[in-house]
């Protein structure tokens, strides 16, 4: 018996069936019978040799069986790296192939990933749900919206921050919300509130949100007074321009006065009666809340200021003064309030009236409420006028530059406007010396 080994040589770019040669490679004895039946003849089974195609390298080994062969994911036709089939698509237990996740559809309504536009019936119908806002948080909106009109007074601007943070359906909130904050400003401000809210009317607000607003507001009217003592005719106030500018009907007077017997509920409603039924009443509503500003007329605007002027002196309460200058609303104009302070210190001819003058423009120097180029130009405005003043006034200049002496020993008179101030040239005729040598002269 001869054994003979021998190599299968295995070319990877030609289709050869590996199990065909798994086969001769289990074949391991081969009887070849002679002619009498006695000379067998036995032949190992050949060895693989596989050769790489892609390097053209050629390696040896040896070949599984079966068993082993079943379980293997790698590709049988000899072709490829080693890696898995399919990508790793194939067979049972895995994970599939990458990216293959997102072409999945998913039937289940309760999964976090399910998509109802994937599903083949139509029935499905999408509604719009708008979440309720409360009191506060709309509050926290507008009064923002509020304080920055005050600021521009652009009605355009406000209504489309109005329609982007308060939904259509408390619209009346907003209402409400606006007048309270413009009940706690000045006038010129509830002015510009009762204009936003007649430019806002039939766009953005409706007659019924104004209605449900002032009567919320009557309700709480015992509320507000605490805050705002004279709430209830500022309200009435708001009512009657709100009819003259006919956001809501004249008749809302008579049919919200059956609603409630409180005092103050009455009040606010019967001033706003006594408004309408004024003559002209509907012209004069327009003005209810005064001229403002420049709108004023010069020798209005003057006597105000003088009349502050003569409170201070005798109250010496500069909080109060302050107040009722900036209520006035004419910074360009406070070189009007210099120039009567100083003719009231020149004709009053009195050191404690300039003592109490001289603090009051300190302290509106001091809170920036008077400018430098304001108080200079009061100052000059004097010196221009002071022959004129000296008629009435026959020592003005002597009070006068005392009075200069004293604000700029304060420090918020410049050493500009003190070397501009006038000196009256005292005209010198003779002495008494000289008197006495004329008269003898002349008697000799």
């Amino acid at each position: 018996m001869a054994l003979e080994q021998g190599h299968v040589d295995v070319d990877l770019d030609n289709d050869i069936d590996i199990d065909k040669v798994v086969d001769e490679e289990l074949a391991t004895k081969e009887t070849v019978a002679g002619g009498d039946g006695s000379n067998i003849k036995q032949r190992r089974a050949k060895k693989v040799q596989r050769q790489l195609s892609k390097d053209n390298v050629v390696a040896s080994g040896f070949i599984h069986g079966p068993r082993s062969w079943k379980n293997s994911r790698r590709s049988r036709n000899g072709y490829g790296r080693g890696l898995p089939k399919k990508g790793g698509a194939g067979g049972k237990g895995v994970w599939g192939l990458p990216g293959s996740e997102l072409l999945e559809t998913y039937e289940d309504v309760n999964d976090p990933n399910f998509d109802n536009e994937n599903l083949s019936n139509g029935d499905i119908e999408l509604k719009a749900i708008v979440p309720d806002v409360s009191y506060e948080e709309i509050k926290k909106k507008v009064d923002p919206i509020i304080l920055e009109y005050f600021e521009n007074g652009d009605t355009h601007e406000a209504a489309i921050a109005i329609v982007e943070a308060v939904p259509k359906h408390q619209r009346d909130m907003l209402v409400e919300q606006v007048i309270e904050v413009a009940m706690d400003h000045k006038p010129s401000h509830r002015e510009m509130t009762s204009v936003l809210i007649s430019d806002l009317f039939g766009h953005v607000i409706s007659e019924a949100d104004i209605t449900k607003a002032f009567q919320s507001l009557l309700a709480n009217l015992n509320d507000l007074i605490l805050d705002i003592p004279d709430a209830s005719t500022v309200l009435g106030n708001f009512i009657a321009r709100a009819i003259a500018d006919d956001c809501i009907p004249p008749k809302f007077i008579t049919t919200t006065k059956e609603k409630s017997d409180n005092e103050v509920f009455q009040e606010a409603l019967g001033r706003a009666d006594t408004l309408l039924s004024m003559k002209h009443g509907l012209v004069r509503l327009h003005n209810v809340w005064g001229v403002g500003g420049a709108l004023r007329p010069v020798k209005a605007l003057t006597r105000q200021m003088n009349l502050t002027l003569q409170e201070f002196v005798s109250s010496r309460d500069v909080e109060e003064a302050s107040r009722c200058l900036r209520n006035l609303e004419v910074p360009h104009f406070h070189h009007e309030l210099v120039y009567e302070a100083i003719v009231m210190a020149l004709e009053a001819n009195n050191v404690p009236t300039e003592e109490a003058l001289c603090s009051l423009l300190k302290a509106f120097d001091a809170a920036i409420l008077i400018t430098p180029e304001q108080m200079e130009r009061g100052f000059l405005r004097v010196f221009d006028d002071l022959p004129d003043i000296h008629t009435d006034v026959p020592l003005a200049y002597i009070i006068l530059d005392r009075f200069v002496d004293r604000c700029h020993k304060e420090g918020f008179l410049t050493e500009k406007v003190v070397e501009k101030m006038p000196n009256r040239g005292r005209k010198r005729f003779v002495s008494e010396g000289d008197q006495e040598f004329n008269k003898n002269h002349k008697t000799s």
